[in-house]
């Protein structure tokens, strides 16, 4: 029988069947040993008592700050004022996003905070609909422009993310008002919000499903390497056969050198500068892992379609020093 996860607490796992009943079981020994990783949004067979867990089918995609799965779309969500629009961050969540190869639209929110509208819809747009992004300016206090959001990721299964105060939970509440989820005020110290999400949950909406995840203030770019992370700026990348050198990282402010910079002028800059600051988080990592000489023992192996538990390197040494002092004992 398959389900899906839509809440994992402790060692339990909620989950929904093809008729929206809810179930709640475990995960099967045999993949703990395994190291199988099951997360909100994973569809998985059960036993036949609906207990268990037996195995994991295959993912359509997945996405690891916050770990879920099988998602249709990705609904970014950042607010105009009460925090100020940062572009950087919005720019770090769909840059990520796009590493896991998921679709984007990106929600304004707070609309009713600011006097001349058409003017932040014709800024943003002229950013992000070039890029593909599909943009909606709503406010989800005084549920503004939620039709036509509604309209759009209907049927679908959606991730929300964004900063924590920028009015995720608001949203969900006002597309949904039976979720009930808790919002939280805006800090005036540093204007930004405080975590009211504490885990990834999948919830039933008006035609579509959505998983309410944790704040991503803590995302960074310690996975890439500085030669992948042009490939996530299809605005940028289109100019790096211009460059003089095959490797240049699109950071050297000289003209005739890199050809990004020389064309800045067809470029946002707040693209740019977002560019520039995942870069240094990229050679962070590089440097991190060239200092890196202890290689980690893979404590698993497979044997043709069967994935075996290796004894561990210490158990490996304590055995042989055992056999060594028997020899000499014989002797």
């Amino acid at each position: 029988m398959k389900a899906q996860v839509y809440k994992i607490h402790s060692d339990f796992y909620y989950l929904k069947d093809e008729h929206n009943l809810e179930l709640c079981a475990k995960l099967r020994d045999v993949l703990k040993k395994r190291k199988v990783d099951v997360c909100v949004g994973d569809f998985v067979e059960l036993s036949e008592d609906k207990n268990f867990i037996v195995s994991l089918v295959e993912r359509k995609n997945i996405i690891y700050r916050p770990k879920v799965s099988n998602i249709d779309l990705a609904l970014v969500v950042c607010a105009i004022k009460e925090p100020e629009l940062d572009f950087i961050q919005l720019n770090r969540y769909l840059t990520y996003l796009k590493y896991y190869n998921i679709d984007c639209v990106i929600c304004f929110n707070k609309e009713d905070l600011i006097d001349d509208v058409n003017s932040i819809k014709d800024k943003v747009n002229s950013i992000y609909e070039p890029l593909g992004y599909k943009t909606f300016l709503i406010s989800a206090k005084n549920k503004i422009g939620l039709d036509e959001l509604v309209s759009y990721i209907k049927n679908k299964t959606i991730v929300v993310c964004g900063l924590s105060g920028v009015g995720k939970s608001t949203l969900l509440n006002s597309l949904n008002p039976g979720i009930n989820l808790k919002t939280g005020l805006i800090s005036d110290k540093n204007q930004r919000g405080k975590h009211t999400t504490r885990h990834c949950e999948m919830v039933d909406c008006r035609g579509f499903r959505v998983v309410d995840t944790p704040g991503f203030s803590c995302l960074k770019f310690d996975f890439l390497l500085p030669n992948e992370l042009i490939e996530l700026f299809d605005d940028l990348k289109i100019y790096k056969n211009l460059c003089k050198y095959s490797n240049c990282t699109h950071d050297v402010l000289q003209s005739g050198i890199c050809g990004i910079y020389d064309n800045l002028e067809n470029i946002n800059l707040s693209r740019y500068q977002s560019y520039l600051c995942f870069l240094e988080e990229t050679k962070d990592y590089k440097n991190k892992i060239s200092k890196q000489s202890i290689k980690k023992e893979n404590l698993h192996k497979t044997s043709g379609d069967r994935t075996l538990t290796k004894i561990s390197k210490r158990k490996r040494d304590k055995s042989r020093s055992t056999q060594n002092q028997n020899i000499k004992d014989d002797e």
